[in-house]
């Protein structure tokens, strides 16, 4: 598939007119990730970064979760749940000054195939921010020392 505007994900259309992908279940929203289409997608990588933001001490926090690869039936599509969130849990150092606002994320997310010819489609608590970094290889090719 050459990659042209005609390619292009437009998303600004529903959902619903990509796959039926299932409407969120009370306490869920869905989010959908729309990339650009790259000369090598095989070689690039998405991060999810699921948190929320949050008043906090001075210590390390984060929040706990897995994440559930799931198939759209009679699709063969792929989305990802996020059933439930944990904490946040913290080191417990003392710490001095006031609380500041932090987004804390959840520690250890796969990161997901890249593919610029579907969303990449979410659901997490509502209190939950999905938020997504792209990762591709370095232009340079190191070679290890024999030793």
């Amino acid at each position: 598939m050459s990659h042209n505007n005609e390619d292009r994900l437009d998303s600004s259309k529903p959902l619903d007119s990509i796959a039926p992908y299932p409407q969120p279940q009370p306490g869920f929203k869905r989010h959908a990730i729309y990339v650009e289409p790259l000369q090598n997608e095989h070689d690039a990588k998405v991060e999810l970064v699921i948190g929320k933001t949050m008043t906090l001490d001075g210590n390390r926090h984060w929040l706990g979760g897995q994440l559930k690869e799931t198939n759209l039936d009679g699709w063969g599509y792929t989305y990802y749940v996020l059933p439930q969130v944990v904490g946040p849990m913290s080191t417990m150092m003392f710490v001095q000054g006031p609380p500041t606002e932090q987004f804390i994320t959840i520690n250890s997310l796969e990161h997901i195939r890249y593919n610029s010819r579907l969303p990449i489609v979410v659901y997490a608590p509502e209190d939950m921010e999905v938020k997504y970094r792209i990762w591709k290889p370095s232009e340079t090719l190191s070679t290890a020392l024999v030793k």
